[in-house]
């Protein structure tokens, strides 16, 4: 079935009355695809009265239910094909090997949070039983779970067409929690999120859930998004993307008569400490070469690339950074996702190397077409980095600063000066163990998640996976938008007081129904079957 380039309101294609556009190949900068045809406010209601129509009767679905949904979801998503794979590489200019692996994160997450509905511990189940013969006062009956919040907002992101997007993430929590989505889809790759939105119209249609579970919209402009986040029928956003953009969605969320919690992924410049122990010997020329691989993942389009890494002063320093130049010189261009970025990238390059005090150590190659910029590693002193504000800033892209340091103090000040983080790693061995210690007390303050002797740009889709962290890592450094505590999110606490039997939700009635994992006064107890 060809693309229509229309919306995908509550399971009908609908056609948008506020202007068209077109994909943008940009290896080519070519427009390919259909018009996409733009929804207007008016429409764009539709949408979010149809996710709150459907909201009563989906978060009332059991956990087999739910479940049952996300797996359909997964089933047809792989059922694209190639079409889906192929689609997604014309749009972004991403690899298809890539893209593949995408697709599997993105099927995977879904899965992962069947489990989980089923396993059913994200209710937090706790019944404290009334002590009626307490005094001098007694205790009533009293039970809490964690119900839906209502209709959430998905901003689909830029750099990850599949696993961030339609029904990436953001998506497969909220759902999972019992909340309808309505999808503002992004428009440098609408024929990826028609076609994964269909795909989770048909799950919706043969697995029973009502039409309005799922809406997946088109827009031009920033006005599309914010009046999505202002409509009353929205209950929380989910976002990733630039801190400018995520900002806006922050504000406009607080302004409405009723604020709603927004989590956006917004930058991160993921610092890396290299430790003396790390970089003795012929150590150097290979840490080197594996940090200029990670900054250059994805053409270092990856939220969690290493933009920034602190480097001993010293003999053993200068061979890492001989290294860093060495392999940077290797390495060409890879086509950016948008010509949009690509300017950004050469804006912020551009500051960079004419900043005081910092000198360039090795350019890149341009790759061929258009927007395939050269990657480019800087360098400069720490004195002269914690003077400099504006050296810290994010350049999303394939380009990193290298500041070097000569004590574990004056680092460890640096470090705390920086904004928050998504990631941090120390690379070391035993015998720097000791510096480690003083620098974790500050990075596990700065980011979201914590590595040693690793590289930031593989994110585990995992139950203990943190991909968040203070702002402006994130808009709410509580929570994840990667890993199943990425559902706590979409939901909050409510309290049940004395509440007959026969009235209390299934999840909190004695006989324990959907077999779950609660806490009786506190102890944990287990279902009867396990």
């Amino acid at each position: 079935m060809p693309l229509t380039g229309h919306s995908i309101i509550a399971g009908q294609p609908t056609p948008g009355s506020d202007g068209t556009f077109r994909a943008v190949d940009p290896a080519t900068a070519g427009e390919i695809g259909p018009e996409v045809t733009a929804l207007t406010q008016t429409q764009l209601t539709d949408a979010t009265k149809a996710a709150a129509q459907a909201f009563p009767q989906f978060r009332a679905t059991s956990p087999d239910e739910r479940a049952t949904f996300l797996e359909a979801i997964a089933d047809e998503i792989e059922s694209l094909g190639d079409e889906l794979v192929d689609t997604a590489h014309l749009e972004s200019g991403l690899p298809l090997a890539r893209l593949q692996g995408e697709r599997g994160r993105t099927c995977g997450q879904l899965r992962m949070f069947a489990q989980v509905v089923r396993a059913g511990d994200h209710l937090g189940v706790r019944i404290d039983p009334a002590l009626p013969d307490r005094t001098p006062l007694a205790r009533p009956d009293l039970r809490q779970r964690m119900i839906a919040l209502g209709p959430v907002a998905v901003f689909g992101a830029s750099n990850f067409p599949l696993a961030f997007s339609t029904a990436g993430g953001d998506t497969a929590s909220a759902l999972a929690a019992g909340c309808p989505v309505v999808v503002k889809a992004h428009n440098a790759h609408p024929g990826t999120a028609e076609l994964v939105g269909r795909a989770i119209t048909v799950a919706a249609d043969r697995t029973g859930m009502p039409a309005g579970v799922f809406s997946l919209v088109f827009g031009l402009g920033n006005e599309i998004g914010a009046a999505l986040v202002s409509d009353p029928a929205i209950a929380a956003v989910g976002f990733t993307g630039s801190r400018a953009g995520g900002l806006a969605l922050v504000a406009a969320a607080a302004a409405r008569p009723a604020p709603i919690p927004v989590y956006a992924e917004m930058s991160s410049v993921n610092p890396v400490v290299v430790l003396p122990g790390s970089i003795e010997g012929d150590r150097a020329r290979e840490l080197a070469t594996a940090f200029v691989g990670s900054l250059t993942l994805g053409s270092g389009q990856f939220c969690t690339n290493p933009g920034l890494l602190f480097l001993p002063a010293g003999e053993a320093g200068d061979r890492f950074v001989d290294g860093v130049e060495a392999a940077v010189r290797q390495t060409t261009g890879q086509t950016m996702l948008t010509g949009g970025i690509h300017d950004h990238f050469e804006a912020g390059t551009e500051r960079l190397g004419t900043a005081g005090a910092v000198t360039t150590v090795a350019v890149g190659s341009e790759g061929e077409g258009q927007n395939a910029p050269a990657p480019v590693v800087f360098s400069t002193e720490i004195a002269q980095f914690v003077g400099d504000d504006s050296l810290a800033a994010e350049v999303f892209g394939a380009a990193g600063l290298i500041v070097r340091y000569e004590e574990i103090a004056s680092l460890a000040a640096a470090l705390g000066r920086l904004e928050g983080q998504l990631t941090a790693t120390l690379h070391g061995t035993e015998s720097d163990h000791d510096a480690a210690r003083t620098l974790l007390a500050v990075l596990e303050t700065r980011a979201g998640r914590v590595l040693w002797g690793g590289w930031p740009t593989g994110v585990e889709v995992s139950h203990a996976m943190v991909h968040g962290g203070p702002f402006p890592a994130t808009s709410d450094s509580r929570t994840t938008s990667v890993g199943t505590l990425a559902i706590e999110r979409f939901q909050r606490p409510v309290c049940y007081q004395d509440l007959p039997e026969d009235l209390l939700p299934e999840a909190l009635r004695d006989d324990n129904p959907w077999g779950l994992v609660r806490r009786l006064d506190g102890a944990l107890q287990l279902p009867a079957s396990s």
